[in-house]
């Protein structure tokens, strides 16, 4: 089987697919919404040690994607929940594979620049 070389990557399949899922918080706020609707106060605290402001970003950006729902209440106070869309539930397979991948390779770092991945037997 030959691979066809893409030249312009605005046409690449992998980087679209990497643009929606390709930074830190992404995957964890996806796999936390796995199977629930959750308000935001309820991310914070699942999604360990991602800011406030930086989890208001990142739902954002995901619903504008189409992967998160944002639901809003007619409510005294307002409520709002978060949880996936179609699309997004598509998602879960293609992340718990990463995640089986990423369990069996171990990362040793001092830091930054010097990273050693290797296999775990």
């Amino acid at each position: 089987m030959s691979r066809k070389l893409i030249h312009n990557p605005n046409h690449c399949p992998m980087i679209h697919a990497t643009n929606i899922i390709g930074n830190k918080w992404a995957p964890i706020i996806i796999y936390v919404l796995e199977e629930r609707k959750l308000r935001f106060g309820q991310l914070v605290v699942f999604v360990e040690g991602i800011s406030r402001k930086v989890l208001t970003e990142q739902l954002k950006e995901l619903e504008q994607k189409k992967v998160v729902k944002r639901e809003s209440f007619a409510e005294v106070p307002p409520r709002v929940e978060y949880s996936l869309t179609e699309w997004g539930k598509e998602l879960l397979p293609i992340l718990s594979q990463l995640c089986t991948w990423g369990a069996g390779i171990s990362i040793d770092s001092d830091d930054e620049k010097n990273i050693t991945i290797q296999k775990r037997v």
